[in-house]
């Protein structure tokens, strides 16, 4: 039955890195639509490009989302790498769940600023109508993307944390 489940538990525990790097993809779609909406907007008016083909604003914008990507992604690796390791019997799987519980923190922190909108709340600090305008209505949703990723690696965790308790209770191969 473990073997079963082998797979679900390191498919959901892979999905936290793969679909922060989806997060990172999707709203550079959205920011790229946003600035073609700048540019082409009324007040633009002999601005310039960086060498990214982005506005000042598109390049701020899509910092804020890649730290936010990145961070949701390194925390779903340590996730996986915690995970892995559950699975294991042996000492030192209570530190590891505690861990898991504590890292929860910066991934929600995550979760939230991605919930505050950067790229909309950018474009109201920078004053942009325009680009606000070409922002997707669907890009205010991609935060659904991290909110699926935690979720998929916290059952992954638990799957992953049950796998190591049955292996701790079985007898090992070489022992009495």
């Amino acid at each position: 039955m473990a073997t079963s489940r082998r797979p679900v538990a390191l498919g959901l525990l892979a999905l936290g890195p793969v679909l922060a790097a989806a997060y990172a993809g999707v709203n550079l779609m959205a920011i790229r639509t946003a600035v073609k909406a700048q540019v082409e907007g009324p007040e633009w008016a002999d601005g310039r490009l960086g060498p990214d083909g982005m506005t000042a604003l598109g390049t701020d914008t899509w910092q804020l989302v890649l730290w936010t990507a990145l961070l949701a992604g390194a925390l779903g690796v340590a996730y996986a790498v915690i995970g892995v390791l559950l699975r294991r019997r042996g000492r030192g799987r209570t530190f590891l769940f505690v861990l898991s519980g504590v890292l929860i923190v910066p991934y929600a922190l995550a979760v939230i600023f991605a919930l505050v909108n950067p790229v909309k709340a950018l474009a109201a600090l920078y004053d942009s109508p325009d680009f606000a305008a070409g922002v997707p209505a669907w890009q205010a949703g991609t935060v659904l993307i991290l909110v699926v990723a935690g979720l998929a690696q916290a059952v992954g965790l638990t799957l992953a944390h049950a796998e190591g308790r049955r292996a701790a209770r079985a007898p090992g191969e070489g022992q009495p």
